[in-house]
């Protein structure tokens, strides 16, 4: 029985052999078939780029040769319009030349004229000088001015009222009266403050130009 079963199974194995063979050539032209697809595809997208490419280079190069055409007529016409106003220019430069020219000589000929006729004028008579009576040298004492008589100093000059805190620059009347409520009532408190002044001087650093009102005091003492 066992020489009887041999048989059957290389049947079994040609057979599944065959059987992958079939298959793999089936697998085989799938792959085929579909690498064909592929490139079919692939020219049906490539030819209608290249197509779209060339039409776009050929519009491009069109669109270049007309730019430059229409660029040549403008050019050309604004040369002819150069040349059109330079020929204007110069008719009206001759003509304004021609009318400086002539206002020119009228004018040289006005000159000439009026020269003639002061020459040929005769001189008119002068009229005889006037003597003025000669002015007495000697001026009269009574026109003397009495010189003006100096003021005199006085000889004591009253003192500088040192409560007076507005003579110090940057203290305004507002200011002042703060500082005289709050101690401060001369100028020397300000100029040579003492430690208990100093205190007192701190509530006004928010003034402006707080850092030079004791030098600003002291040139007013």
């Amino acid at each position: 029985m066992a020489k009887k079963a041999k048989p059957s199974v290389d049947k079994i194995v040609k057979k599944v052999n065959k059987e992958f063979e079939k298959t793999t050539a089936q697998i085989e032209t799938l792959i085929n078939d579909a690498l064909k697809q592929f490139d079919h595809l692939q020219h049906q997208v490539q030819d209608p780029v290249r197509k779209l490419l060339k039409e776009m280079d050929e519009l491009r190069e069109r669109e270049v040769k007309r730019f430059n055409e229409e660029f040549e007529r403008r050019m050309n016409e604004f040369h002819e319009l150069q040349s059109s106003l330079l020929d204007k220019l110069g008719i009206a430069a001759k003509e304004s030349g021609k009318d400086v020219k002539k206002a020119a000589d009228t004018t040289a000929k006005k000159a000439t004229t009026a020269a003639k006729k002061a020459t040929s004028a005769k001189p008119a008579a002068k009229k005889p000088a006037v003597k003025k009576p000669a002015a007495s040298k000697a001026k009269p004492a009574a026109a003397k001015k009495p010189a003006a008589k100096k003021p005199v100093a006085a000889k004591t000059a009253k003192p500088a009222d040192k409560s007076d805190l507005t003579r110090i620059k940057g203290i305004g009347p507002a200011t002042a009266k703060k500082m005289k409520d709050a101690g401060i009532t001369s100028i020397d408190q300000i100029a040579n403050p003492s430690d208990a002044d100093k205190q007192k001087l701190e509530a006004f650093k928010s003034i402006k130009g707080f850092s030079e009102l004791s030098a600003e005091a002291k040139k007013v003492i």
